[in-house]
């Protein structure tokens, strides 16, 4: 049976992470959104908080958490983090980097990377986008070649979240193409490796404050006891890690959709036209009606996709289903927040233009829209078997 029921102290946890995001992460938002700039005081601060390793465990440096308690987090930075671009290095650099070294690495490698990654000493990144990869995993073209006790890589990743600015890369490689799938291997490629350079960071839509780039690898030389798992369990690892990301990336959304929300309310209570305030007219009650509805069940689809998660049940489908609705709905509710706020939504300084810009970015990343469509399509074909 699911139980949603959170404990004490997973509300205060979670209420501790909103207050440390309003308080030292949200301040100057709007100005880094504006200039692209990644704020590394507040990435040591959530260091030291505890905010960069939740789910790794303790022995590693990380806060120990399970699945539900780190999504309870994740709910509370998107509720206080006005940064999207902040919250999204920090997603990228938990989920897409920590989590497969805790959940795949030797003992070696989780000792050597994951205590200076949850500390904040080092930020994590990860490399699956290809120029002509995207959607089309199985389409990887960087190529990994056995030399003794060394691999060489040559490719190119395209539009990796912390790309520019990461310690530490999973990089997913091929070393036999005719191979697809059980070509695949993922291998962890630190800044300082020869052969290794980021050739331009990119000028993006929304959550402008991430730092995003493409990388290269030219005889990129990578000690064999980097490589992350057996050569060949790459596709593996790459899926378990996308479902992590579906599962604890959306609560984050969720987070922002409630604080949309309560932005709202407050100015149709505040904003008079014609005698009375906004709030009073049918057309945005609707609006507001709406965005409740979207929030409640992006909120238990993110929590059921967390709790299968948790206990172990596979979870595939649930996830794109989850992945799909919220990121699609936090750009519908952006809308309905901008037509609210009328001129004052569409101005950048008053915010509400920049959530539609960040939630945008959601529809495409982690999986397009139309790629969550066609595996639930596949998984829906797959019950009938």
């Amino acid at each position: 049976m699911m139980d949603f029921q959170w404990t004490e102290e997973q509300m205060a946890f979670k209420e501790a992470v909103r207050k440390f995001a309003e308080k030292e992460i949200s301040p100057g938002a709007l100005e880094r959104d504006l200039t692209g700039r990644f704020n590394r005081e507040a990435w040591n601060k959530a260091g030291e908080f505890g905010l960069l390793g939740l789910p790794i465990p303790q022995a590693y440096g990380g806060g120990g958490c399970d699945v539900l308690t780190t999504m309870a987090a994740m709910e509370g930075l998107g509720l206080g983090c006005r940064d999207t671009g902040f919250s999204l290095a920090v997603q990228a650099h938990m989920v897409i980097c920590e989590v497969p070294i805790w959940q795949h690495g030797s003992e070696d490698q989780r000792s050597r990377y994951l205590p200076r990654l949850c500390k904040g000493e080092w930020i994590g990144a990860c490399g699956m986008t290809e120029p002509d990869a995207g959607s089309d995993l199985l389409n990887i073209r960087t190529s990994a070649r056995r030399d003794g006790d060394r691999y060489v890589l040559n490719g190119t990743k395209m539009f990796i979240s912390n790309g520019p600015i990461a310690d530490l890369v999973v990089v997913f490689a091929t070393v036999d193409r005719a191979k697809r799938a059980r070509g695949i291997t993922a291998f962890l490629v630190e800044k300082g490796f020869p052969g290794f350079s980021v050739s331009r960071e990119l000028d993006k839509m929304g959550a402008r404050s991430n730092p995003t780039g493409e990388l290269v690898f030219e005889e990129c030389v990578v000690p064999v006891e980097n490589r992350l798992g057996e050569e060949g369990e790459g596709m593996s690892i790459l899926l378990d890690t996308l479902e992590w990301e579906r599962a604890l990336v959306l609560t984050t959304s969720v987070g922002r959709m409630e604080y949309q929300l309560c932005k709202c309310l407050r100015y149709a209570k505040e904003r008079v036209q014609f005698g009375r305030p906004i709030g009073e007219f049918q057309l945005v009650q609707e609006k507001l009606a709406n965005m409740k509805v979207r929030l409640e069940a992006a909120r238990l689809l993110a929590y059921k996709a967390g709790w299968m998660k948790q206990n172990r049940i596979p979870s595939l489908m649930e996830a794109c289903i989850a992945k799909l609705f919220i990121s699609e709905a936090n750009v519908q509710s952006s809308l309905d927040a901008i037509q609210i706020h009328g001129g004052y939504g569409f101005m950048r300084e008053y915010e509400v233009e920049r959530n539609l810009r960040d939630a945008v970015g959601a529809t495409v990343a982690g999986g397009t829209s139309e790629i969550q469509r066609l595996t639930i399509a596949r998984e829906l074909f797959r019950g009938l078997e």
